[in-house]
């Protein structure tokens, strides 16, 4: 499986940040539920965004999100947008790999609305030996 992500690591230097981002087109995520069914294996934090009884906004249930950490991989969820990253540039553990497949799964698109000229790839990274 490591070959499907690193196809020759003699070339492949960690300098750059993973750093990538994942959509939902027709359906919000229930951040409670992830919350609840993430909270097991990682670090779970809800991030409080402030607002007020008289604001008028748009989307307005679009602010809700939470941070997930595993090993080295951080991830801002909210209803319709993922967002993978790290501090520093590490190879993946065990841990980060499967928290990055369970958000592909939940968020399975790679751009942000199916009318989008904006493709992006996701960037190269290594796996731990541990």
């Amino acid at each position: 499986m490591l070959s499907l992500y690193v196809a020759d690591t003699s070339q492949f230097s960690m300098e750059k940040l993973y750093k990538y981002v994942r959509w939902r087109w027709f359906s919000l995520l229930d951040m409670e539920e992830v919350k609840n069914r993430l909270n097991e294996k990682y670090s779970v934090e809800k991030l409080d965004v402030p607002t007020g009884d008289m604001e008028k906004a748009f989307f307005k249930n679009f602010r809700e999100a939470l941070l997930v950490r595993a090993d080295t991989l951080r991830v801002y969820l909210a209803p319709q947008r993922a967002f993978l990253s790290q501090k520093e540039p590490m190879p993946f553990t065990k841990r980060d790999l499967e928290l990055r497949e369970m958000v592909l799964k939940l968020y399975p698109r790679d751009r942000e609305s199916p009318f989008s000229f904006h493709f992006q790839s996701e960037p190269r990274f290594e796996i731990s030996e541990k």
